[in-house]
């Protein structure tokens, strides 16, 4: 299995910006994918999360402005990010879990990638 985060870049505050997590292996589409980030200096906070058979979950933070979605034929997950804030530079990671609850936990996830950096200008 192999996790490949791309999408990352300089923006300004407000714009907006789309993660991709490219999966390679068998049977995405029974996994959950989960997005964190790592700001400087910060422990890895959950970010959203997909799951396989359920709905969508998302930190407080991003509620309302991050919006995640998958392509179970493309083996994709993206993240799209709105209304981008300072507060949201960090390297962003994607991750891969068999389960379907817990999701905002680190601990629940098989596989990572190797993470996107987000620097959001103010």
């Amino acid at each position: 299995v192999q996790l490949q985060a791309s999408g990352g870049g300089l923006v300004q505050a407000g714009d907006s910006l789309r993660l991709s997590c490219s999966y390679s292996g068998v049977t995405f589409s029974t996994k959950s994918v989960g997005w964190f980030r790592q700001a400087p200096g910060k422990e890895r906070e959950f970010v959203a999360a997909i799951a396989w058979i359920s709905g969508t979950t998302y930190a407080d933070s991003v509620k309302g402005r991050f919006t995640i979605s998958r392509d179970n034929v493309k083996n994709t997950a993206d993240l799209q990010m709105n209304s981008l804030k300072p507060e949201d530079t960090a390297v962003y990671y994607c991750a891969t879990s068999r389960l379907v609850h817990d999701m905002y936990r680190s601990s629940n996830y098989d596989f990572w990638g190797q993470g996107t950096l987000v620097t959001v200008s103010s």
